[in-house]
């Protein structure tokens, strides 16, 4: 992977990038706690004791064979911070710049690294190494397609998979609606809140009325194009963090409910366990379309499109994200296939008033080796998000996993006695040679900042990597900086 070209600029100053942002800092400090609290997330989080396994997310990483991530229902916690000081002092950029040298120097970082850090209250930049230069994102590219689905889809709306009646009697017809969390478990294993295939193999059932299911089609005519996106690697899908695309999957396209491996024929699979639901385990299971006008049978609903997108983020889940990608595209009248969605979530980021110079996108997973995204767009989307000028993508924030507690971050940036539990939240990114990492830090001061770390050209060696990125964002969490 060819490395990101590395300058040497002198950082802006502490005025901010856009005057728009220049608002009074306890005014976005109540946006922000604002856009932070909603419902189904969580901010900034008290750990009352060490992390339960059995009820804490942990993936160490995004592209690599790791255990599965299992999200659990959350309720909402205590928070650690519930007031950030109207007062709080700004970092000084030089004196941050000088802390924060060293570790952006670490070899573990590679050849092409480039970075921003913003204070969120008033949009002044404290830290740009090659912000603006595009770099590979691997995963923290799932922040543009959370930001582009509840944006344009609406944090509330659901997907709607439908059963409707085959050519022939007995014949029913699975029509994919894009929604991959379906599941064959009550509750779902992999995505709490998720539709369950008994229940909509019952009301499959009550229509029927009796008559015995003797063959399940599996419609995925909604998304076209490849299964696999340009950039991905032969072992990418299926593997044990991707599957090929499809509109209809059960349980995230896992060979097993709540484990790690995935199908690579997800829609069969999917037409399978709705077979077994329906009583008709064994029955001829094949792939086709519905008729135009067929009655329907039963149809189920997803989880709210903002809890779709917080299990995106935390979990770092490549087809729930590649999935609403292609939902962002079929609601703005574009194809939805892996280009389409690329350029729907493109134009709904550009749509949302952030600048997209130098975006370039092959996916809705950032899984492509082909994406690119500057370092300062990552913090743009973070910094617009929390200080309330894109309304209404709290999910956003809330899905992002939080330091040594949840999801990609759970087992990691958790042993400085020195940092809160949860004054660090960000999405992580990992590919052989790119490892990334975007989020929101309190400062020891109390000042809330945006960062984006993108470490192109690493040397393939992920645990130091992402070492050396935690270290980074640990100094920005213990940083008064002044």
């Amino acid at each position: 992977m060819e490395a990101i070209a590395r300058a040497s600029r002198d950082p802006a100053s502490s005025a901010p990038r856009r005057s728009w942002r220049r608002r009074a800092w306890q005014v976005l400090v109540a946006l922000s706690l604002v856009a932070l609290a909603v419902a189904g997330g969580v901010w900034f989080a008290v750990r009352d004791d060490a992390r339960d396994p059995a009820t804490v997310a942990a993936v160490p990483s995004d592209a690599v064979a790791v255990p599965d991530a299992v999200l659990p229902e959350l309720d909402t916690p205590a928070p650690g911070l519930a007031a950030l000081p109207g007062s709080a002092p700004a970092p000084d950029p030089a004196v941050l710049q000088a802390r924060l040298a060293p570790l952006l120097a670490a070899p573990a970082l590679g050849t092409g690294l480039s970075a921003e850090v913003v204070d969120v209250a008033t949009g002044a930049t404290l830290l740009d190494t090659d912000a603006q230069d595009p770099g590979t994102p691997a995963s923290t590219a799932k922040v543009l397609t959370g930001l582009a689905a509840v944006t344009v889809l609406g944090p509330d709306t659901t997907i709607t998979t439908t059963v409707v009646a085959g050519a022939t009697p007995g014949e029913v017809v699975l029509v994919g609606a894009g929604d991959p969390t379906l599941s064959t478990t009550a509750p779902s294993q992999s995505y709490p809140g998720a539709a369950t295939v008994a229940d909509l193999a019952a009301g499959v059932q009550t229509a029927l009325a009796g008559v015995p299911v003797t063959s399940v089609v599996v419609d995925n005519s909604l998304f076209t194009g490849p299964l696999t996106a340009s950039g991905w690697g032969s072992e990418d899908a299926p593997s044990t963090y991707a599957a090929p695309v499809t509109a209809t999957a059960v349980d995230g396209a896992r060979v097993s409910p709540g484990q790690t491996p995935r199908s690579g024929q997800p829609g069969i699979d999917a037409g399978t366990a709705l077979a077994a639901a329906l009583g008709a385990a064994g029955a001829p299971v094949r792939l086709g379309s519905a008729a135009p006008g067929a009655a329907v049978l039963g149809s189920v609903e997803s989880a709210p499109v903002e809890r779709l997108v917080e299990q995106a983020l935390t979990a770092s889940d490549n087809l729930l994200a590649e999935t609403l990608a292609r939902q962002v595209a079929l609601a703005t009248g574009a194809e939805a296939s892996f280009a389409g969605a690329a350029r729907a979530v493109a134009d709904a980021v550009a749509a949302a008033g952030l600048d997209t110079t130098g975006l370039a996108l092959s996916d809705g997973s950032g899984l492509s080796r082909e994406d690119r995204v500057p370092a300062r767009l990552l913090v743009d989307v973070l910094e617009a998000v929390a200080d309330g000028s894109v309304e209404g993508a709290g999910a956003v924030l809330s899905g992002l996993p939080i330091a040594g507690y949840t999801g990609t971050l759970s087992d990691r940036a958790d042993d400085d006695p020195a940092t809160a539990p949860g004054a660090v939240r960000a999405k992580t990114g990992t590919l052989a040679t790119t490892s990334a990492l975007a989020g929101l830090v309190v400062t020891a001061d109390g000042r809330l900042l945006a960062f984006a770390l993108l470490a192109d050209g690493t040397t393939g060696d992920v645990a130091g990597a992402e070492a050396a990125l935690d270290d980074v964002a640990a100094a920005l969490a213990g940083c008064g900086c002044r």
